[in-house]
């Protein structure tokens, strides 16, 4: 192999140190002083590599190699480094780490190249800290705009705009990140699967052929918060009594929308949260995935007659509003047959793969053409302190990544 296996590894573990939660998993929230520590790390590994290194106007990460052709459109390539709370240390900077190690492999080898190269290191993709995610590719893409950097804000009411002005960043400025389409060849990137289907079917490496639709809702239910004891079960306006007949029907709508449709309510919010108050509002969260866009809408529209049944029976109101919308992307064939190409000049196993996650890929389809590329997840476990991945086969990976690269950005010396 051409890349190295201990640098890799070193990327990996020298990450892993800059987190708010030591022995309790990897924390990394963006515009933190872990962000700060890890970003100065990975501009430096990106100098070393003979990279001219910038930061675009919402944060991203960039390390500049040139083309013969200066004026050529632009490969890029990457993943993110931020974290969810307490997740594991492979999530994001594995892709992290193919750009540095692919960089680095290019230098070794004195490999020129026509089309110029950018090195990614992508903030907030997990939303972890504002609960916007897909933030450094969404600025990219043109789809941020400057309101939800005030209306965003973290657990300790700091907003977007807030952090970043802290950080040295300009919130007025965000336009500046947007990239045009017709400047943009290629996104690469290269991710750990988050789940088991490698690992069970032993296989090398997921070249994904789909990534899923996402939604996010946020439903607010409200009641009337009464003593527990003196309000008779036939008065109440019990805002929990009616999200709890909701949620229990969300599994079996999804199942009936078929097409690999998934939904999940992942944050329930009880208010006043007393154990002697009737609950007076509730506050909840759904994450809907499918490959399917009319499978999504169709789950969305069942939920929602499902509020309005609640609403009359039980007398309460609700709100729900969209935090996330993403559709299903269909990554770019030509690439994929690149890297089915590159697999078997490699002697890799694979296995076609749709993402059930959402990646910074998705957003970047927007723009250009995309190649995404899994590797295996022991046990198939993610956004916990248990995700690991070996790095031999995090190696493979990049291996793939790299050979697929020198394809599309079309190598003009090459001294290995």
């Amino acid at each position: 192999m051409k890349t190295n296996l201990k640098r890799i590894q070193k990327d990996i573990e020298n990450l892993s140190k800059f987190n708010a939660t030591p022995d309790c998993g990897l924390t990394r929230f963006s515009f933190t002083k872990e962000d700060r520590l890890a970003r100065e790390y990975i501009k430096e590994e990106m100098r070393k590599a003979g990279l001219y290194v910038y930061e675009d106007a919402v944060g991203t990460v960039v390390g500049r190699l040139e083309g013969k052709d200066k004026d050529a459109s632009i490969i890029m390539v990457g993943s993110h480094y931020d974290s969810v709370k307490n997740g594991g240390n492979f999530d994001g900077p594995a892709g992290v780490s193919m750009a540095l190690e692919i960089a680095r492999t290019m230098k070794d080898n004195n490999v020129q190249v026509k089309y110029p190269i950018e090195f990614l290191a992508l903030i907030e993709e997990e939303g972890g800290r504002f609960g916007i995610g897909l933030f450094g590719s969404r600025g990219m893409v043109g789809k941020l705009t400057r309101n939800e950097l005030d209306q965003h804000k973290d657990v300790e009411g700091i907003s977007i705009a807030e952090a970043m002005k802290n950080f040295g960043f300009d919130p007025d400025k965000i336009q500046e990140a947007i990239r045009k389409p017709e400047r943009t060849k290629a996104f690469f990137e290269l991710h750990i699967e988050q789940g088991p289907v490698l690992e069970h079917n032993v296989k090398d490496v997921g070249i994904v052929e789909c990534i899923v639709g996402i939604r996010h809702l946020e439903v607010i239910i409200k009641g009337r918060p009464d003593h527990a004891g003196t309000t008779p079960m036939n008065m109440r306006r019990d805002a929990l009594d009616a999200a709890a007949t909701v949620i229990s029907q969300i599994s079996n709508i999804a199942k009936k929308a078929e097409k690999g449709t998934v939904a999940t309510v992942g944050v329930l919010e009880v208010l006043p949260g007393a154990t002697n108050i009737v609950p007076g509002e509730v506050k909840f969260t759904i994450d809907i995935r499918s490959k399917d866009e009319n499978s999504i809408d169709q789950v969305i529209k069942d939920i929602i007659d499902a509020l309005k049944k609640e609403a009359k029976e039980k007398r309460i109101c609700y709100t729900n509003a969209e935090k996330l919308r993403v559709s299903p992307v269909k990554l770019d064939e030509d690439i994929i047959k690149k890297f089915n190409k590159n697999c078997k000049k490699l002697g890799f196993s694979k296995v076609d793969m749709l993402s059930g996650a959402g990646h910074d890929a998705m957003m970047m389809a927007e723009i250009t053409k995309v190649g995404l590329v899994f590797v295996p997840s022991k046990d198939g476990r993610s956004h916990c302190p248990e995700e690991w991945t070996g790095y031999k086969d995090l190696q493979k990976g990049i291996e793939l990544v790299y050979h697929t690269i020198l394809d599309v950005a079309e190598v003009v010396k090459n001294e290995d």
